[in-house]
């Protein structure tokens, strides 16, 4: 049989990790009922808060029949000064992305994943390197440095932009083997966990920003850009404009909401952005993530959530509510009804929202005897 194995927290790191054999039920159950603890099904691995006070409990609980391994950090991939030619077409991409309209953070990574790919070969000719050399290069950096499925796929889609954008050369080069990406289902919260997350900040504009998010299933760099002239209040909806992949569209706008938000403006007086700094301007993405990680904290409530979890779990709630997922694709902006399907998966399967089919078989014989 398998051992329990504990992988030693890596420096600074928030959470432990276990994992616990299928046939360890009882012991399963121990590690379940503790306060912190969090099972992660992509990884098959349990997880608790790194304490000392947990890592006891944790031993205590598997006794001597455990094991221990490091946990593993993806190396760093180091760059190397660029000479001027590699300058010149860093450049040309970054020129080449802001001209197509491409984001700000869109721009920033492909600069960035296209900086580790100049490194390696700033010193050839770029239009004589082979689909083979970058494919080589890739499966090098996997292998090496044991980059993530996201930082491969952000490796070669900023390869591909320079060679398709910037070099203008034929889609065929590009066709570089990719990752087969994980099926994964999108972490929800609860509505009593949204509930206590929401409303654990004191301060009426903290609350505001993640009360805005959840209720209208907006993304962090929306919320950031959303206008005091977005919030149609007569009308029951909210604009948003430019969102990901440069569509404007609408999404509801809850009657608690804006009573919030009056009770906000009143206070605060924003002058153009709906949420604005201390010397105005827009309200930056890392305070709201710092907001939204302090309430998490505080309200003792799925300490792997992020703000991203509130749109997730504001899809999923609309579904569980019955609402038409056509609404549902609007609303979050999505192209495609399959990106919004998703979601079906992430509803909760219980006997409290679904019927079995043997019910009504059941009841139905029950009637006639």
């Amino acid at each position: 049989m398998k051992k329990p194995i504990i992988y030693t927290p890596l420096k600074n790191a928030k959470r432990i990790k276990l994992f616990i054999p299928y046939e360890l039920k009882e012991v399963r159950k121990q590690i379940k009922a503790m306060d912190t603890s969090f099972w992660h099904p992509n990884q098959k691995l349990w997880s608790v808060v790194n304490s000392r006070e947990n890592m006891a409990i944790v031993k205590h609980i598997l006794g001597n029949n455990y094991i221990i391994k490091q946990d593993e950090k993806f190396t760093a991939v180091k760059k190397r000064s660029l000479n001027k030619s590699a300058i010149e077409a860093l450049f040309a991409l970054e020129k080449t992305l802001t001209l197509k309209h491409y984001s700000l953070s869109t721009i920033n990574s492909y600069k960035n994943m296209f900086e580790v790919f100049l490194s390696k070969f700033m010193d050839r000719n770029l239009k004589e390197i082979t689909k083979e050399e970058i494919e080589s290069f890739v499966y090098q950096l996997i292998k090496e440095h044991r980059v993530s499925i996201s930082y491969q796929n952000q490796l070669i889609n900023a390869i591909k932009a320079y060679y398709e954008h910037v070099l203008k050369l034929p889609r065929e080069y590009y066709e570089i083997d990719r990752p087969k990406p994980n099926k994964s289902i999108p972490n929800v919260l609860s509505k009593q966990e949204v509930f206590r997350i929401i409303n654990q900040p004191k301060n009426i504009k903290h609350r505001a920003i993640l009360w805005t998010i959840y209720s209208a299933g907006l993304r962090i760099s929306e919320v950031v850009n959303l206008r005091i002239d977005d919030i149609h209040s007569d009308e029951g909806y909210i604009f948003v404009k430019d969102s990901k992949g440069k569509r404007d569209r609408k999404t509801i706008l809850s009657p608690f909401l804006v009573e919030l938000l009056r009770d906000y403006f009143r206070e605060h007086r924003p002058s153009f952005w709906l949420f604005e700094g201390v010397t105005g301007g827009k309200y930056s993405v890392s305070s709201i993530r710092a907001i939204f990680r302090t309430a998490v904290k505080e309200s003792n409530s799925n300490p792997w959530s992020t703000v991203h979890t509130l749109r997730h779990s504001f899809a999923t709630h609309c579904l569980e509510s019955h609402m038409n997922l056509r609404y549902i694709q609007n609303m979050l902006g999505h192209e495609s009804p399959k990106t919004t399907e998703i979601y079906t998966k992430t509803i909760q399967i219980n006997n409290k929202h679904l019927s079995s089919p043997l019910d009504e078989i059941l009841r139905n014989n029950q009637k006639k005897q």
